[in-house]
């Protein structure tokens, strides 16, 4: 039997939602078929547009970038947990997950914030982990955790970076977590392990990285 392939990436373009105090991207052609023979775009963006990855050196000094990790750190086995009714994500519940967890490369969380995206509700606060819970997925061997929305954190201002402000990013990028913001089509993923995959582009001292993410269920 075929596989299925589920796209996990939202469509960038300069309409694509930003983190507050972000520049947009800005997409311009510089060259056409019908001037010039062939057609060439320019993009202008920060690595932290649409879906895409952070690397821990995004907030902690001397500390990885993407360039630093082997192709494998970005494909392996996932779950998706659903926290669409929840206030916050708590150990107590992870761990009705644990044997799962335990078996797996990457976590994504669905929060129902992909329905969100493009508007003003995108910014308001989702389930987000507590640090409890953070530090608790610390301990296990995993590659990645991603989210349907902004942050593992709640959303603050960018000029305001502390561990009291970002607590998870901290903790979960302390230990060699990459991070996976800004999926979509979560609600389509099967509640049995499947294949998943974000690879950034090959970019040096990448602090992050716009990624194609998808599922092979």
């Amino acid at each position: 039997m075929q596989n299925k392939i589920i796209d996990l990436t939202h469509l960038l373009n300069e309409n694509a939602t930003v983190y507050p105090d972000t520049v947009g991207p800005k997409f311009e052609s510089i060259n056409n078929v019908a001037e010039h023979g062939f057609a060439e775009m320019q993009v202008t963006m920060v690595l932290h547009s649409g879906t895409h990855i952070d690397a821990p050196c995004h907030i902690l000094g001397n500390t990885k970038t993407l360039s630093d990790f082997p192709v494998d750190k970005f494909m392996g086995t996932a779950i998706v947990i659903p926290c669409m009714d929840k206030v916050e994500i708590g150990l107590e519940y992870l761990k009705t997950f644990e044997h799962k967890i335990a078996k797996v490369d990457f976590i994504l969380f669905f929060t129902g914030w992909q329905y969100k995206w493009n508007s003003e509700a995108y910014f308001e606060d989702c389930p987000l982990l507590t640090v409890e819970a953070a530090k608790w997925l610390a301990t296990f061997k995993l590659k990645g955790i991603g989210l349907d929305a902004f942050s593992v954190d709640t959303i603050v201002s960018a000029h305001v970076v502390t561990y009291e402000t970002l607590p998870n990013h901290y903790i979960l990028l302390g230990a060699e977590i990459i991070l996976i913001e800004n999926l979509t089509n979560l609600d389509q993923l099967p509640e049995d392990i499947f294949m998943f995959q974000c690879l950034p582009l090959n970019i040096e001292y990448a602090d992050g990285s716009p990624v194609r993410a998808i599922a092979v269920v």
